[in-house]
């Protein structure tokens, strides 16, 4: 029998399998937030096309690298979800007002909370799967 203080285990694979998936996106969004902030001036102009300055470009890096973080942290990493899944949704409304498909964030957004659903048990009661 299960108690509140012992949430069910995950098996080996899910568990491995959600933290390379959550790996993945912690290497999207602190990699890539450090990537723009060594690169602002190259990539100020892709962001000029979406409506942003290179005083936002150094601001959503910072957001990206400190979201990542968070979502990194085991004790944290379901906040952190919820920021970058906010984030992520910033990112969706940008490419559709910029008449652009939002494919990448979306894929993102599901790697992302896939890799958490699969190494944190205590998600499996809030949002349980079906068969």
């Amino acid at each position: 029998m299960q108690t509140a203080t012992s949430p069910a285990s995950v098996s080996k694979g899910a568990l491995w399998t959600g933290r390379v998936l959550s790996g993945l996106a912690v290497l999207v969004f602190v990699g890539g937030g450090i990537f723009s902030l060594l690169n602002a001036a190259k990539i100020a102009p892709q962001m000029a096309h979406y409506g942003f300055n290179e005083g936002h470009l150094i601001l959503i890096a910072w957001l990206e690298i400190v979201c990542g973080i968070v979502y990194m942290i085991p004790r944290t990493a379901v906040f952190g979800a919820v920021l970058l899944t906010g984030y992520l949704g910033g990112a969706v409304v940008t490419h559709i007002r910029a008449g652009e498909p939002p494919i990448a964030p979306l894929v993102v957004a599901v790697v992302l909370w896939l890799g958490i659903y699969l190494r944190e048990p205590r998600l499996h009661h809030i949002a349980p799967l079906r068969k």
